[in-house]
């Protein structure tokens, strides 16, 4: 039976463990207690692995956020709130202007009076440089001008004096041009720099040097309009341009300059002005100098370089060598603004001008000039006067000092004195130059009746040519006083001013300063065609201590032209001319300025486009004519009553008014001949100009008028 059991058994599963041994995953109570024993390195690895999966996890998660924060910010940046692309600036596109500070200044024409270019400068740094003294050496090579020891100074080591710095900069030279900067480089030397700058240059030179001024080595205006306008030159790169004609510049200062060689003076002046804007044209101050070179160093190097020396363009440092420099031989002076000289006769017109418009004289006024007039110890006296009673033009065409201190004698010490200040010869100009000079006159409370005869001629008093010729500016120009000004006006500009004397005294003063010209001392100063009118004047040159000097003297013209449409005011002025045989042994103004004057007139009027009226000469000087001896107008008549006229008797004929002549017989010919047809600018004067009022007929006019 058991083996029917047997038989009947199913088979094992595959996957039953052989008989007599147990499955491997069932356990047994005794299994499940038995222990694995793992070795140590075995748990090491395990340690280990397990640390890396954590950083791997770490790290994947960090990837994980940084992926995710760059795909939400690239969402945000081209879905939800796109950018807009920034515009790429131009290319730039080098223009060719040097890159300077400074802006150049151009005459009234473009021409350019001053411009900033760049250049190199040099300088050593002395805590670079073991060997002073061979560096010296081999820079001497390139640059021999240099002065050894104080090269040798000047790139030692040392301390800053009062400190314990050391110098890390010292200037060696400026301005080097491409070749020497090169040169140097080539020694190789240690210690030596280059740094960009810029230096002002003047390529007109010695033209209107004064009006320009100067810059320091750092650029900074130091004189004249340089540094007058010096935060406008450095903010606003647009070119200053200025009143200034180069052309005419030129023209004044070879004239002025050939009048101070012809009489051997020491210097001279010339302006030309403007006398409807009051712009200056042309200033000229001689002796002057090279703006580039306002040392006279290039000049110095050049005569080095003549005699066969080398020559020299830059330097370490001059030693200052104390000279002692007249004022009236300093070329920096400038004598048409800050030189006070004695006007001289040239001030008779203001005189003139005062009484005129005041009405204390008329143009038929007399002034006894027959005998000197004694002041306390002062005598006043003419210079070969006629020793008669002259009328007014006569006094100016004569130039009589008697017949001006009587005329201003009639107006009184106060109303001259402010007569005097409404003209600016008391205070300073406000031309843009900052070398001006305040005129030197009495004041107020010491200005009595010898003042103003001697200020009447032009002494007694020191004011600067720009003075006079300002002054001379507004007789001619119907009467309107201008500030000067250096700066261009717009064509359709109007400047204002103020009225100094009535439009009718400025034509009778036109017709005056051209009769001086035409029948008196400033015969040498007319041009035909231009219609010049003017006055001399001489005077003698204070001495340091007071007092007259002897045989030294200022002569000077100053006028207008052409008077029939007055447009330029001109002065010229020469310090100290000595007779020559040319002036038959004079010096006076009639000989050494007005002829001056003339030849500036001559070469300056065809550059400003002014044309002569060389084929209207005899009509245009009809309109600007003035007797020397202008009778009075004659008193009109008191109505004389007459009687009623009598009926004629019958048979007696009426009166006829008389035939006419003939047919073929000329009318009488006219005394006066036709007045010319005159110009946009030639206006007709106003009416009743020449009759003046007639003032008291007293003895009293010819001499002393009481005050």
């Amino acid at each position: 039976m058991n083996d029917s059991h047997d038989e009947l058994r199913p088979p094992p599963s595959p996957d039953a463990a052989p008989a007599g041994r147990p499955r491997p995953g069932s356990l047994t109570a005794t299994s499940s207690r038995a222990l694995v024993r793992i070795a140590a390195p075995e748990l090491a690895r395990r340690a280990q692995l397990d640390k890396t999966r954590g950083r791997l996890v770490i790290a994947a998660g960090g990837f994980a956020l940084l992926f995710g924060a760059v795909s939400l910010k690239l969402a945000f940046a081209t879905l939800f709130d796109p950018m807009v692309p920034k515009p790429r600036a131009a290319v730039r596109i080098p223009t060719g202007e040097p890159n300077v500070g400074r802006a150049a200044i151009t005459d009234r024409n473009g021409e350019v009076l001053a411009v900033s270019l760049q250049v190199t400068e040099l300088y050593a740094n002395p805590q670079e440089i073991n060997d002073p003294q061979a560096a010296a050496e081999k820079l001497l090579t390139v640059l021999p001008n240099l002065d050894r020891e104080r090269l040798v100074a000047r790139i030692s080591p040392r301390m800053v004096p009062g400190t314990e710095r050391p110098v890390e900069f010292a200037y060696i030279a400026r301005n080097l041009p491409p070749r020497q900067q090169q040169a140097i480089n080539d020694l190789g030397i240690a210690g030596f720099h280059f740094r960009p700058a810029e230096r002002r240059f003047y390529p007109q030179g010695s033209a209107a040097a004064h009006v320009l001024g100067q810059v320091d080595v750092d650029g900074r205006g130091i004189a004249g309009v340089e540094r007058s306008f010096d935060e406008r030159l450095r903010v606003d790169r647009s070119p200053l341009r200025l009143s200034i004609d180069v052309r005419v510049q030129v023209a004044l200062r070879e004239a002025v300059q050939k009048a101070i060689a012809d009489y051997n003076g020491i210097g001279g002046a010339g302006v030309l002005m403007d006398i409807n804007t009051a712009e200056v044209l042309a200033m000229v101050s001689l002796p002057d100098y090279d703006a580039s070179d306002p040392g006279g160093l290039q000049r110095r190097q050049d005569v080095t370089a003549a005699n066969g020396q080398p020559m020299a363009r830059q330097v370490v440092a001059r030693p200052a060598v104390p000279t002692v420099v007249k004022q009236d031989q300093d070329p920096h002076f400038n004598r048409a603004t800050v030189g006070l000289y004695e006007p001289g006769s040239t001030f008779k017109l203001l005189t003139a001008a005062m009484a005129l418009d005041a009405g204390s004289a008329n143009i038929w006024s007399s002034f006894d000039a027959s005998r000197p007039i004694r002041y306390g110890r002062f005598t006043i006296s003419d210079y070969k006067g006629k020793n008669r009673v002259l009328s007014l033009p006569e006094v100016l065409a004569y130039s009589s000092n008697l017949g001006a201190a009587h005329m201003a004698l009639g107006v009184g010490p106060a109303r001259h004195r402010e007569f005097m200040g409404r003209m600016g010869m008391l205070q300073r100009l406000g031309v843009e130059l900052p070398e001006t000079a305040r005129p030197l006159a009495p004041t107020a409370n010491g200005w009595r009746d010898i003042n103003t005869m001697t200020v009447s001629f032009g002494h007694g008093i020191s004011v600067t040519p720009l003075h006079v010729v300002t002054g001379v500016s507004a007789l001619a120009n119907g009467g309107i006083l201008r500030t000067p000004t250096l700066v261009a006006q717009s064509p359709d500009s109007q400047r204002e001013g103020t009225r100094v004397i009535s439009e009718r005294t400025s034509e009778t003063m036109r017709r005056l300063m051209r009769l001086v010209v035409t029948d008196g001392s400033g015969k040498g100063a007319d041009v035909p065609g231009y219609f010049v009118g003017g006055k001399t004047g001489t005077a003698q040159k204070v001495g340091p201590r007071g007092g007259y000097l002897q045989d030294k003297r200022i002569a000077a013209f100053v006028g207008a032209f052409p008077l029939n449409a007055p447009r330029y005011a001109l002065y010229v002025m020469v310090d100290e001319p000595k007779p020559n045989a040319q002036s038959h042994g004079y010096a006076t103004a009639g000989w050494v300025a007005a002829p001056a004057a003339g030849a500036v007139i001559r070469r300056v009027a065809p550059i400003l486009g002014m044309v002569p009226e060389t084929d209207r000469i005899p009509q245009i000087q009809q309109t600007l004519s003035i007797p020397l001896q202008p009778g009075r107008p004659a008193r009109p008549s008191p109505p004389v009553a007459t009687a009623p006229q009598a009926p004629a008797p019958r048979g007696t004929p009426a009166a006829t008014p008389a035939a006419p002549p003939a047919s073929g017989v000329a009318p009488a010919p006219t005394l006066v001949p036709p007045a010319p047809t005159l110009r946009r600018t030639e206006a007709e004067p106003p009416a009743g100009l020449l009759r003046f009022a007639v003032g008291p007929a007293s003895p009293r006019e010819a001499g002393l008028a009481p005050r």
